[in-house]
């Protein structure tokens, strides 16, 4: 087989980014992006991409209509692939066995099943989203069940490694892509024929073949890892905090040893996205599934510390406040989860802002990319409050962080986006309530500067002694 027309399922954050980068690298493989959502492919096919990530708008427009294609025709599709890459979603079971924990795997399922309805020959159906273990072993049984004379398949596991925000940039100069395959002559073939299309622009020193099985787990193990360090460092924060040291200067210390390295060692107000919460309780889940609960104790240690990292921040916002927020407004600038994009999932400032809410805070809110629409939302959802009238009357969304501002008591820097250190907080400072208070959860402002204009000025890792001015003891500092 000479891979010529490609389908990915799926056009969301993963499918849309890679087969658009794949298009632009294999000019003459026809790339057919398919999705059930008339309005996401509507938008793909429009001037206002679905989801923001620098780069992605200009590789769309030079390869939409030419050999880049997005559609809601997905037996079409399927039927004229000789690739099919699964891209769908697989969040965090809500409901029965597993609950809370285990990744709901209805969608691939569902995408399996219809591959084989209406698969005419051979096809390679790829991996793409994020499964459990042996998932692939799954979708290989239902297709195995449901295949028709003349039509055979071969079963990839390709995990994606993308960080949102750099994820075109991930794309083209990727630090590795695994491919796992079936370990047989018709499985290596495969493998190959997926290896043909990524040596187009990667070097064949990064492409590692594996196990079907190796592959999945690599892609929650490397997650896990990463998610591990962010709570390791905001551990540390918290004893910073409570010891006088400084967590920047201790992160810097421990990234000089080359055995450590420095990346993912600034302390937050936590990790959010779609991916490194689902993936840890997914190896929770799947360790206690296999009779491993030391194993499972462990990883899930490294999401509760996450979820104590955001409302410990919460907390220290109302403390500072002399003890209540109760009608204060606050000035919010950020509710992505990280900087370069619009996407929400699991967004620290969600759970920051619903935390502050309950405390009877009003909130204004500024976030370049993220929808108005997608703020209320998640705010108001079941998930985060049953009392969402209530919540509508205290949140209001603005497109000026210099209104945002107006009247406020205190500034909550939730993102990490590069503008808000360009922003002239004299200015800010004057028209806000005194005494004015910036809360630095990115620890991304010049936090002395800030002292030096008057801001009552708190960040994550570190104390500044003329700040907090009341403490929930009453005492003074």
């Amino acid at each position: 087989m000479v891979v010529k027309n490609v389908c990915c399922i799926g056009a969301g954050y993963v499918g849309g980014p890679t087969c658009s980068v794949i298009a632009w690298k294999c000019p003459d493989i026809r790339v057919h992006v398919v999705d059930k959502s008339e309005m996401r492919i509507k938008q793909w096919n429009s001037d206002k991409l679905p989801i923001y990530e620098p780069g992605l708008e200009d590789v769309v427009r030079e390869c939409r209509g030419r050999n880049l294609f997005f559609s809601n025709n997905i037996e079409t599709a399927i039927k004229d692939a000789d690739l099919i890459f699964i891209s769908v979603n697989t969040p965090t079971k809500t409901y029965g066995i597993g609950k809370g924990r285990a990744a709901d795997l209805k969608h691939i399922e569902m995408c399996a099943r219809k591959i084989a309805e209406v698969a005419e020959g051979d096809k390679i159906v790829v991996e793409k989203s994020t499964v459990p273990v042996r998932a692939a072993e799954s979708i290989t049984h239902i297709l195995s069940a449901n295949t028709k004379p003349g039509v055979s398949f071969q079963i990839l596991s390709n995990p994606e490694f993308l960080a949102e925000g750099t994820a075109i940039e991930n794309l083209l100069n990727p630090d590795r892509v695994l491919i796992g395959g079936e370990e047989s002559e018709a499985g290596a073939a495969a493998v190959a024929e997926l290896t043909w299309i990524y040596n187009h622009w990667v070097p064949s020193e990064k492409i590692i073949t594996l196990s079907t099985w190796s592959s999945e787990l690599s892609k929650l193990a490397s997650n896990a890892f990463l998610a591990q360090r962010v709570s390791s460092i905001n551990a540390i924060s918290a004893l910073c905090e409570a010891t006088g040291a400084d967590v920047t200067q201790v992160a810097s210390a421990v990234g000089q040893d080359s055995r450590i390295g420095s990346k993912f060692l600034t302390a937050s107000v936590g990790f959010g996205g779609s991916c490194f919460q689902k993936d840890l309780l997914n190896l929770v889940y799947i360790a206690e599934c296999v009779n491993l609960p030391e194993v499972a104790m462990y990883w899930q240690q490294v999401t509760d510390m996450n979820v104590y990292q955001r409302t410990r921040f919460a907390k220290r916002i109302v403390e500072c406040l002399f003890n209540t927020v109760t009608d204060k407004t606050l000035a919010v600038f950020g509710f992505a989860f990280k900087k370069n994009t619009g996407d929400t999932r699991e967004s620290p400032a969600i759970y920051v802002c619903s935390h502050l809410l309950e405390e009877g805070a009003r909130l204004n809110i500024y976030d370049p990319k993220v929808e108005r629409s997608q703020i209320e939302y998640d705010l108001t959802s079941a998930a985060v409050t049953n009392e969402p009238e209530r919540i509508k009357k205290l949140v209001q969304i603005f497109d000026d962080p210099y209104e945002v501002v107006k009247d406020a008591h205190a500034i909550v820097v939730l993102t990490e986006w590069d503008e808000f250190k360009t922003y002239d907080f004299k200015k800010m400072h004057e028209v806000m309530k005194k005494p004015a208070f910036v809360f630095d959860g990115r620890k991304i402002l010049d936090h002395e500067a800030l002292i030096k204009l008057g801001f009552h000025t708190e960040t994550i890792g570190k104390r500044f002694t003329r700040n907090c001015l009341l403490r929930s003891s009453g005492g003074d500092l």
